[in-house]
């Protein structure tokens, strides 16, 4: 209840869950039919990266500052294109020189990628955050924010009634065991909508439990899980994030080329010492 994410809005980490999610969207509007995004952890929606908590950390300008102008290979432009453009989107004064300052959250960067036909639940505990989240999108049919504890969306709104989905389940790991719960919500979530692409992300970090949470997901036995990790320092002597992973269930056929060839990129630019890395690989499936 006391995480701001407005501290962490735009930091390497949601740039590569952003950029994912952005793929997995462009990649569900290739058929007509209409598909439900469900944010578990919504947060605000939008941030003001001028703000004081913004600028306190800074983290921003180690995320998205290094990606929002940098060149990059024809194709990687490409597959960030539909992500960074709504950003610029949200930014006209950049285009005469002003500075950075709106960053989208997850649920806004969801809508404003939205054909007519798709929709949004964005589930948001916090209750001053959840309304700040009702506000911005006070009036649009096609989003509905709901004051709730995400975790107990992976039963009650499961499947969605347009049989189409993404789930995006973003915890703030603020208590001991959410590795578990990640691991318990998808179980219980998977055989309530089996067929939809689920996005869970994770912090890397000294002493986290990777091994042992990946373990436990191949222990479900769901047949197709890819995950993305990128670190952009080392862990050793450090107590904040020296990595993001996500771990996409059901995920695109071309997630795993396009992840490819966008993490050397996001290595190249937010790295932050020399031990910076990056892999993708099957949990379970194709390989």
């Amino acid at each position: 209840m006391n995480y701001r994410h407005i501290y962490h809005a735009g930091n390497f980490a949601d740039v590569l869950k952003h950029l994912v999610l952005s793929r997995l969207i462009v990649y569900l509007q290739q058929k007509d039919k209409a598909f439900r995004v469900l944010d578990t952890h919504a947060g605000i929606g939008l941030y003001d990266l001028s703000s004081e908590e913004a600028q306190k950390t800074g983290e921003w300008l180690e995320g998205i500052g290094k990606v929002i102008d940098a060149e990059l290979p024809e194709k990687v432009a490409e597959i960030m294109a539909p992500y960074l453009d709504v950003v610029k989107a949200l930014n006209p004064g950049r285009e005469t020189g002003g500075p950075l300052q709106k960053y989208p959250g997850s649920p806004k960067l969801a809508r404003d990628l939205f054909r007519p036909q798709d929709r949004l639940s964005a589930m948001e505990l916090h209750p001053e955050d959840s309304r700040v989240l009702s506000r911005l999108f006070e009036g649009d049919f096609q989003v509905r924010v709901t004051e709730l504890d995400g975790w107990l969306t992976l039963n009650a709104h499961l499947p969605p009634k347009e049989k189409r989905g993404i789930v995006l389940v973003d915890p703030p790991f603020e208590e001991e065991g959410e590795y578990e719960r990640l691991v318990d919500g998808l179980a219980k979530a998977h055989r309530r909508f089996a067929n939809g692409v689920y996005c869970l992300w994770y912090p890397i970090k000294k002493g986290a439990p990777i091994k042992e949470f990946h373990e436990a997901l191949q222990a479900l036995e769901i047949p197709k899980m890819l995950c993305a990790e990128l670190h952009v320092k080392s862990d050793r002597d450090q107590t904040g994030l020296s990595g993001t992973g996500l771990v996409i269930v059901n995920p695109p056929f071309t997630l795993k080329d396009e992840m490819h060839l966008a993490l050397p990129e996001l290595k190249r630019l937010m790295a932050q010492d020399r031990y910076a890395s990056h892999r993708c690989f099957w949990l379970r499936g194709e390989e």
